[in-house]
């Protein structure tokens, strides 16, 4: 069975924020602070652009690229992955 590859540049990409998000989201269910609340909006705005940028990159390596490796397009699902995960993180906060 192959193992699925992904790029580093997505790897790492999807693990800082998946992390940073969770860790901001768990210090906010413990503290119910203000102020992790506008960092954690700031963050988000941040993360999405850096997200939106990385995942444009993985995706034209992944069109551009001819070889069986495709890397970066098992990347570019990775980063996808992170949406549904912040949606679910909002509507835990709302409720």
């Amino acid at each position: 069975m192959n193992k699925i590859k992904f790029s580093l540049l997505g790897k790492r990409t999807f693990l800082i924020s998946f992390l940073a998000g969770t860790l901001l989201w768990v210090l906010f269910l413990i503290t119910h602070s203000d102020f992790l609340v506008m960092i954690g909006f700031y963050y988000v705005l941040t993360a999405i652009v850096a997200n939106v940028i990385i995942l444009l990159h993985e995706l034209i390596v992944f069109i551009t690229n001819v070889s069986e490796e495709k890397a970066s397009g098992n990347s570019v699902l990775l980063l996808l992955a992170n949406i549904p995960i912040a949606l679910i993180y909002l509507f835990i906060l709302a409720n």
